[in-house]
């Protein structure tokens, strides 16, 4: 048990050598595209909350 344990974590480190990592400037670049994918969903979210709300809203008190 503790052989195939060992195996496994010696079959890991290998196939993580042969890995290609990202350089620097790939994963900026890929963080900032997040980031501002992240910006857009979350103001079209924040967009669509508040219009739902004032309808709702208008919806309520329009009838009093």
């Amino acid at each position: 048990m503790i052989g195939k344990i060992q195996n496994f974590f010696i079959g890991s480190y290998e196939e993580l050598k042969k890995v290609i990592w990202p350089d620097r400037k790939t994963v900026i670049n890929h963080t900032i595209i997040v980031i501002v994918a992240v910006a857009v969903a979350m103001a079209l979210i924040a967009a669509i909350d508040f219009g739902l709300f004032s309808t709702i809203q208008w919806l309520i008190y329009s009838k009093v």
